[in-house]
Order: C-alpha cells, then structure tokens, then sequence
C-alpha cells in the first residue's frame, strides 16, 4: 500500500496582501487568506453558491516568493499540507486554527487593475 500522505491542493482568489513578518534574520512567514467557491442545486433545484475562506501560512523562501508575487484579488493555485495548532489568546483563553502550510504556488491570474 502506498504511503498516504497530508496534501491540500486550492484554487481561489486571495483576500489581501500578503502579511509578512521577519521571525529571525533572514527567515520570514507570509500569511493570506485564500477564498474558494463551491456551488450545488438544492432540493428545489434552485443552485445554491458557498465560498470557504482558508489561512495560506509560507515559511522561508516560499514566503520570499509569496511577498513578492502575490497580492489581493490574484486567482492562485496552493499545494502545501493542513496543520492543526492551538495557542493561549490575548485574553488568556485557548484557540484552535488549522491553516494550510504552502509548499509550492502557481499564479492563474493576476488582480484587476484599479479603474
């Protein structure tokens, strides 16, 4: 049996630029939020539309790469793996996120320009 692996592949649009940060010198951590629409027909058949908003996180050269090239409204295509993590709040009070750890990125699109 092969191995199986933790691999997220997206398609969608970005939400905003790139928040990048520098953690240590030289090594960065870029986050985005990646929007992903999905649509179906009820039992109506009336066709009913979703759109699921994940967390993009990109470590080291990727994030690099992310800073550069990647800004609000880009259509992107997202390889990377699902992290699940959990951290004491502001308030003291224990959250969960899963984000999406990007591996690699291949742009579609790029944003509208402004009129």
């Amino acid at each position: 049996m092969n191995t199986l692996k933790n691999k997220v592949q997206l398609i969608g649009h970005l939400g905003y630029d790139p928040e990048v940060r520098e953690i240590a010198p030289g090594r960065k951590v870029a986050r985005v939020s990646l929007a992903t629409h999905s649509s179906h027909r009820n039992a109506n058949g009336d066709r009913v539309s979703s759109t699921q908003w994940h967390t993009l996180v990109a470590w080291g050269r990727t994030a690099e790469m992310v800073e550069r090239m990647l800004r609000k409204g880009m259509q992107v295509a997202v390889e990377g793996k699902l992290q699940h993590r959990s951290y004491d709040g502001k308030d003291g009070q224990k959250r969960q996120v899963s984000e999406v750890v990007m591996h690699d990125f291949q742009l579609l699109t790029a944003a509208a320009k402004a009129a």
